[in-house]
């Protein structure tokens, strides 16, 4: 049983598990508080009860956490968590929330001695964390089970069909307690063997791998390939690169002996897993906050000149102020891209083209715009809906992808993360012109993916900055 429902239910279990924990806790350190602290009367109903700062605080205390928690990413991979990581990400947060409340609020107590700050502290940690690690060990106990006795799992393809693929099913299926692999079929590499289909479906060749991830909801592919297949793992990689899945590969002795094997069950079959997270999860939460609040701050700071460019541009040329179309994004899903039109109408009546230097089809204010990248201002839309980032790889169209992937298969790795108003790829080697450039210009954008963390975007965005202010767009 998967799917996106019982995911979204599942973080909905948690968020209202952890309201509900810091809810009660701030609600027994607050009597705690009126008690001790400030040395009153235990009067529950006429004290503490009817004092408002009792019910303030038992609206926004746990809505501060909630954000807390969405920050640090508590809630994605809801049915990959293990106990263990849960006690240690509880304490964690739970430390820094507590911190930050107490800077925030306890810190204006009136106290006799400064043991009664160190008192509050710990109690308000015990509070919280009990309360909080309980509900998350329950619910995360329960999950395990489920997983452990095969009522829920993870939708799993092998890659391979010989006696590596065979040996690897076998040894899953024969594990004491389940992993939550839940094999649906197998896809061929090479025209030979096919020992797994008499265990379960023959869905294809591994070219068709994409297609059948969206069609059967797949989460996790196995890459269980023989040695003499070793020279097509690239091209398999490449195909499933860019899609939302954990990929495993099984590893050889050698693998093992380098330390490559690291297990975190004691049931499991040894398996690499290959491209965890890009970026550790607090980053791209902070990423994606800075996304929102540089565009909502640049879209209004930067609104006189939106308003002069749409006027100038709709003077300038005959035809529609905006030029939006589709590009393919993160998982190699399209949107709408929109930009300042730059061109002449009918510009690609002949097909799908690339601008060039001197390209007849830029307006003279196009040429201008593109200059210091004033026709690139309406992205900062898709990045407030989520189809963009600030930083990220330049979208392109699916006709010059289809393009890119013949000799550079590679590209598909880009769908992993949001594409960019602007990249590494762009800063280095600017606007290409034709579809050789657009692969060399890739290798920076791989190079960004390699390297992905806050301080690179931030490097990114001051050259993005200097270019602009220099005029040295083209």
């Amino acid at each position: 049983m998967s799917g996106n429902m019982n995911k979204k239910r599942q973080v909905l279990k948690y968020i209202i598990a952890d309201v509900l924990s810091a809810f009660f806790a701030w609600g027994l350190f607050f009597c705690f508080r009126k008690i001790t602290i400030d040395r009153q009367a235990f009067h529950l109903k006429e004290q503490i009860l009817i004092d408002n700062n009792l019910v303030l605080g038992l609206i926004l205390i746990p809505i501060c956490w909630l954000m807390l928690y969405l920050l640090v990413g508590t809630y994605t991979k809801i049915y990959r968590k293990s106990r263990l990581r849960e006690l240690g990400q509880t304490l964690l947060v739970t430390t820094i929330g507590v911190i930050m409340i107490f800077f925030a609020i306890l810190l204006d107590d009136d106290v006799k001695t400064y043991k009664d700050y160190y008192f509050s502290f710990l109690i308000l940690f015990l509070l919280h964390f009990g309360l909080t690690f309980t509900c998350r060990l329950i619910l995360t106990s329960v999950t395990a089970y489920k997983i452990q006795h095969r009522k829920i799992g993870f939708n799993t393809v092998i890659v391979g069909s010989d006696k590596n693929a065979l040996a690897l099913y076998q040894d899953v299926e024969n594990q004491k307690t389940s992993s939550g692999t839940n094999f649906i079929g197998f896809v061929n590499v090479k025209n030979n063997g096919d020992l797994l289909s008499e265990y379960m479906p023959h869905l294809g060749f591994y070219k068709d791998i994409l297609g059948i991830i969206e069609k059967f909801e797949v989460e996790e592919i196995i890459i269980a390939i023989e040695p003499s297949e070793h020279q097509t793992i690239d091209k398999i990689l490449s195909e499933i690169n860019g899609a939302n899945v954990v990929i495993k590969v099984t590893p050889d002795l050698q693998d093992i002996l380098l330390g490559s094997v690291k297990m975190t069950a004691i049931w499991d079959a040894p398996l690499i897993q290959i491209s965890p997270g890009i970026m550790p999860v607090w980053q791209q939460s902070i990423k994606r906050v800075l996304d929102v609040v540089v565009s909502l701050i640049a879209l209004v700071i930067l609104s006189p000149v939106y308003l002069i460019t749409a006027i100038w541009v709709k003077f300038s040329s005959k035809g529609p102020v905006f030029y939006s179309h589709e590009r393919i994004g993160r998982h190699g899903k399209p949107f709408m891209m929109h930009k300042f039109r730059s061109m002449y109408v009918d510009a690609e009546k002949d097909g799908p083209q690339l601008s060039s230097e001197e390209d007849p089809r830029i307006t003279h204010v196009g040429r201008f715009m593109r200059k210091i990248r004033l026709d690139e201002i309406p992205q900062f839309l898709n990045v407030i809906k989520g189809e963009m980032s600030l930083v990220g790889y330049r979208p392109e169209r699916q006709f010059f992808i289809d393009q890119i992937v013949q000799t550079a298969p590679h590209y598909r790795m880009l769908f992993k993360v949001k594409p960019g108003i602007t990249s590494w790829g762009q800063v280095k080697f600017g606007y290409a012109e034709n579809v050789k450039e657009m692969t060399e210009r890739l290798k920076w954008d791989i190079l960004y993916l390699e390297n992905m963390s806050l301080s690179v975007d931030f490097k990114i965005l001051i050259y993005t900055i200097l270019i602009i202010v220099q005029g040295r767009g083209k």
